[in-house]
Formats: C-alpha cells, structure tokens, sequence
C-alpha cells in the first residue's frame, strides 16, 4: 500500500476532529429550522390527504345520491301523461261504470309512480300562489293575477321537480303581472 493512505495526516487528523466536536450553535439552529421546515410539510402533507378523502367521500355520496338523475328525468314525461289523461277524464264519464276500471288503473298507476319518486328523494314543487323562484320556476307567461301580488305564480303549465337538494325539473308558470 501506499504510505500515504497508511498514514493519516495532520490535516486529516485536524478536520476529523472539527467534524466530531460538538455542534457549534449555529449549526443546531440550521438543524431546528431545517425540522421545523419537515414538519410543516408533513403536517400539509396530511391535511392535503384528508382534505382529499373528504373530497371523495363526498364524491361518492352525490354519485349514490344523484345516480337516478338521467332516468328520472325520463320518467317525469310518463308522470306528466299520467296527470293529463286523469285530467282528460270528464267528470260525466268519472261515474261510468264502464270506464271506473280503468280510471281506477291510471289513478294506481299515478299513486305508484308518486310513491316511487318520494322513496328515491323526488318531489313535486310546489309552485301556485307561491313567489316566483328563478331556481326553482320558468316563467312562461304574465298573466292578470285576479288580485294576486305581481311576481306571484297563479298557473302552472307544467309541474317541476326536485331530486333531493337539486333541481331536476323547473316548474313552468305563469305569474301575476302589474294591473294597468
């Protein structure tokens, strides 16, 4: 081997002893401000990961809660054909013998269709003689409320819907406009 790998130095001996001496202050205060620094990392590190499984947990939840979204919306044309052709009957031909079977099967048909929406959070709104909501009616047309405050709804044409919170369908009204 070569002598000089063998022997150490007095230089080497001198910065291996600096290396081993205690650490100076300002060397701890580096050290404490460098775990202080990690530790704020890994504290956002942390709060980052909960804030996104909150964010997922809530994600899923309106995925399970608004899945039947699209398909209801589908089935309020079958609820409004339901209201029209119970609307269509002349109240002569209600106590038609003949026809009561029938009526009484589109009246069942309603009922269950109804019990169907409000056991998946489907409700009607209501809509007359309340005040117009733009979240919740479409105005469709002014017209003379008959002594009703202006802005009030007095008809409806067609009825709206909510899916739990959300707004599935607005209801279309008509709305009572200033006389004059």
């Amino acid at each position: 081997m070569n002598e000089e790998t063998k022997n150490p130095t007095e230089q080497d001996i001198e910065a291996f002893e600096a290396a081993s001496a205690a650490p100076t202050s300002e060397a701890v205060a580096e050290l404490e401000a460098e775990l202080e620094k990690l530790r704020n990392e890994v504290l956002y590190a942390q709060a980052e990961t909960q804030n996104v499984r909150r964010r997922l947990e809530k994600d899923a939840a309106d995925a399970k809660a608004y899945a039947a979204t699209g398909f209801a919306r589908d089935m309020l044309s079958v609820a409004d054909n339901l209201s029209r052709a119970l609307a269509a009957i002349p109240a002569e031909l209600r106590g038609d013998d003949k026809l009561k079977s029938l009526l009484t099967g589109i009246e069942m048909t309603a009922k269950d269709l109804d019990a169907v929406f409000n056991r998946n959070g489907i409700t009607r709104i209501e809509a007359v003689g309340q005040k117009l909501d733009p979240n919740r009616h479409q105005a469709i047309m002014e017209v003379d409320g008959g002594g009703a405050e202006v802005g009030t709804v007095v008809t409806e044409m067609q009825a709206g819907y909510m899916i739990r919170d959300r707004l599935l369908r607005p209801a279309m009204v008509g709305v009572a406009k200033a006389a004059g």
